[in-house]
């Protein structure tokens, strides 16, 4: 099942690839569930076993400059630092052990898929793809072995970073300097765990104007999604709706010799494999 937010109305996702089309959730359910993300999420369990049998023939084109992030008013996001081998060395960081590092990224930086994003005046901004989990049930001391069961789905995102920001002062500042307006696109929908062969091992990269920056695959992730839910149950409470971005493998630009930021007028593209594409363009303070 895929589910997206269109207009910030919930919608059914439905179709193949380059004709998906969009089933309204409140109107097909009769009022049911939705219209808002929020609500479908708190009642999951219930969304889904209507999806099953649910009447999609009432359906409509989707145009991804309507799409906005899946989970658009989280409780609560967490992201997490450090999560694949060759990024924490090329950030010059050993490999976590326990659970890596985690902070947040606010939700006044989400958007959809395909949008604009103003670089800041004298920053220095990176590109982070990754995947991102959202919670269906609430979680709390849960094994990573049952963990799955509390994950609604799974979208794509990009964990946009203004480095000059983050590393001004006595410690890195990674909340404020990932959460310029813009800096957490996400999408285009969210695709249950169930729609992959393997929900633990995809394919994610991004490439500038065309040329490839980073390309891996999730089983390389040191704590899967399956742990990181354990790990985040042991210490809070996660609720339904919660985002989860979950670390980004190597490539990005301050990792490189000579760094590399990106500049106005270039466009970003992301990807990973079972979800879809995430397109952003960059421009000029002011512009």
């Amino acid at each position: 099942m895929r589910i997206a937010n269109l207009d910030n109305r919930a919608v059914l996702v439905v179709g193949d690839s380059g004709n998906e089309q969009a089933v309204d959730i409140a109107t097909a359910s009769d009022g049911r569930f939705g219209p808002e993300l929020a609500s479908i999420y708190e009642s999951w369990d219930e969304v889904r076993a209507w999806a099953a049998d649910a009447d999609v023939t009432d359906n409509a084109s989707i145009d991804r400059a309507r799409l906005g992030a899946p989970s658009p008013a989280p409780r609560q996001v967490f992201a997490v630092g450090l999560n694949y081998d060759d990024h924490a060395a090329e950030s010059g960081f050993e490999a976590p052990t326990h659970l890596p590092p985690v902070f947040t990224k606010y939700v006044s930086a989400f958007a959809g898929p395909d949008s604009e994003v103003t670089i800041p005046d004298g920053g220095n901004v990176d590109w982070e793809i990754e995947l991102v989990a959202v919670i269906g049930r609430e979680a709390r001391n849960v094994d990573a072995a049952d963990a799955w069961s509390y994950v609604a789905g799974l979208t794509a995102g990009q964990d946009i970073s203004e480095r000059v920001a983050q590393m001004r002062g006595p410690a890195p500042q990674f909340g404020l300097a990932k959460s310029y307006p813009g800096f957490a696109p996400q999408g285009p929908w969210l695709v249950t765990p169930d729609e992959f062969a393997d929900p633990d091992d995809l394919e994610l990269g991004c490439a500038i104007d065309g040329e490839e920056v980073q390309k891996g695959r999730t089983r390389e992730m040191i704590f899967s999604v399956p742990a990181l839910v354990a790990e985040l149950s042991r210490n809070v409470t996660l609720y339904p709706g919660d985002v989860i971005f979950t670390g980004t493998p190597a490539g990005v630009g301050m990792g490189r010799d000579p760094q590399r930021y990106l500049r106005a007028g270039e466009r970003l593209d992301s990807w990973i494999e079972g979800i879809g594409e995430l397109h952003q363009r960059f421009v000029a303070a002011g512009a």
